[in-house]
């Protein structure tokens, strides 16, 4: 057989990005290529996302269209799916999708190689794989994630039984990791896993997310690099991390703290702690300690049994919290979770009610938040360029926006590569977006970020 191509098709959330570009690496490095047409490709290799039904329900979509191609060369290819939706559902799935040729849980994903190489009918591998670690990325921006699995086991989360439980990556493995994408090229590193703050917990030494963060920061220093952390629960801000996101210049002050809600009735049934007295004393404490942070957060509602009055204090904390940037999602009865089979499930006019009403309010704050940005002269990381009406527009974030989430600075005017640091000075917004323009065109400095 000829080289082969390759299509990948990445579903769900950045952590399956992570886990598709390390499949990707080990079959590049094989001899395979990669090809973008579906009908270009001898197969398909599909990383599911299973958190939600509906994300589930788009994975067999997906899978079921790729189905009805074939590819202009040797006709139908097969289909090997991969991560989430086989860890989930198992064995159920080979009678139910017979169009696919094989079903990879998360935990084979390492074994890629071997398994395309059998779907596609080729013989033995001439040349071992080397153990490197090797990624694919080509932008300015690269996830790493720290960890795999959930110890949480909150009561609406499918997570720990797809994932299994929490287990953190080594810092050695990642501290080469992250300096080989520095070298090849990436300047923001941000670490990402389903709770990133207890990170080194399950080491059986002192590890913990501050020390990463330190060793981290040496690596990316003489890159000018950024760092970002992703997932953070409440429980995981200590004082040391605290210390370290303040001091250490590389780590951005960007908080991200899921809080889910703040009445504690709601959060002790969601199986998690916490109260709208003890998150407000959390946030005012990082607000005192790190000046100028962004938080970000997320907020589930429609939770059985949770109340109008319930709601209401919701929506009201986050409007006084005044949150930079917030993920909302209305509650999905996902099945085997425990809250699957709580009595009191609400019916779903409501939960799309109150998730559009906690989105208006959100969506006010998060424009006001962008808005505030205006006047202030920032660097800015080169994400790509694009055309626009008035000609080739430069498309970036800074430091307050985490990449492919918060909104972008578009910048209409200057030269610059992918993977540039631009310093601009920003002069319009719009919704989450900014307008920046190169800093040369103006007198005087701003203030760097």
């Amino acid at each position: 057989m000829s080289i082969a191509s390759l299509l990948f098709v990445t579903l769900g959330c950045a952590k399956n990005e992570v886990d598709t570009d390390k499949m990707r690496a080990r079959l590049l490095r094989e001899g395979f290529e990669e090809c973008f047409d579906p009908q270009d490709a001898d197969a398909c290799i599909v990383n599911t996302c299973a958190f939600l039904t509906s994300a589930t329900s788009e994975s067999i979509e997906t899978i079921l269209e790729l189905a009805e191609l074939k590819n202009e060369r040797s006709g139908t290819q097969p289909i090997i799916v991969c991560g989430c939706v086989p860890s989930r559902y198992g064995n159920d799935l080979m009678t139910e999708l017979p169009e696919v040729a094989a079903f990879v849980p998360v935990e084979d994903e390492q074994h890629i190689v071997e398994i395309v190489r059998d779907a596609l009918g080729m013989g033995e591998r001439i040349r071992s794989m080397s153990s490197d670690i090797m990624r694919t990325i080509e932008g300015a921006s690269a996830y790493v994630k720290i960890s795999d699995g959930c110890d949480r086991f909150c009561t609406f989360c499918a997570i720990p039984y797809i994932r299994g439980r929490y287990a953190s990556r080594p810092a050695g493995e990642l501290i080469e990791e992250v300096r080989a994408l520095m070298s090849g090229g990436v300047r923001e590193i941000v670490l990402i896993g389903q709770d990133t703050g207890v990170w080194g917990s399950d080491l059986g030494d002192d590890s913990n997310l501050a020390g990463l963060l330190r060793s981290v920061a040496e690596v990316v220093r003489p890159y000018g690099g950024w760092i970002r952390v992703l997932y953070l629960q409440p429980e995981g801000m200590t004082d040391e991390l605290i210390r370290v996101m303040r001091d250490i210049p590389e780590v951005l002050p960007y908080i991200d703290i899921p809080i889910q809600h703040c009445c504690p009735s709601i959060l002790h049934r969601m199986g998690r702690e916490g109260s709208r007295e003890t998150l407000a004393a959390l946030f005012d404490h990082l607000r005192e300690e790190i000046p100028g942070m962004v938080l970000r957060t997320t907020g589930l509602v429609g939770f059985p049994g949770e109340t109008e009055a319930e709601f209401e204090e919701l929506l009201d904390f986050v409007a006084e919290q005044e949150f930079d940037y917030v993920s909302v999602f209305g509650y999905s009865r996902e099945e085997g979770t425990r809250a699957a089979e709580f009595a009191d499930q609400l019916d779903e006019s409501t939960i799309l009610d109150r998730t559009q009403r906690l989105l208006d309010v959100t969506e006010q704050m998060g424009f006001a938040a962008t808005a505030s940005h205006v006047g202030e002269t920032v660097e800015v990381i080169i994400d790509g360029i694009e055309e626009s009406e008035s000609g080739m527009e430069l498309i970036g974030h800074a430091w307050f926006q985490a990449p492919d989430c918060d909104g972008a600075v578009h910048i209409e005017a200057g030269e610059a590569s992918v993977g540039d640091i631009v310093t601009c000075k920003l002069v319009d917004s719009f919704c989450y977006e900014l307008v920046g323009e190169p800093v040369d065109a103006y007198k005087g400095e701003g203030t760097l970020s």
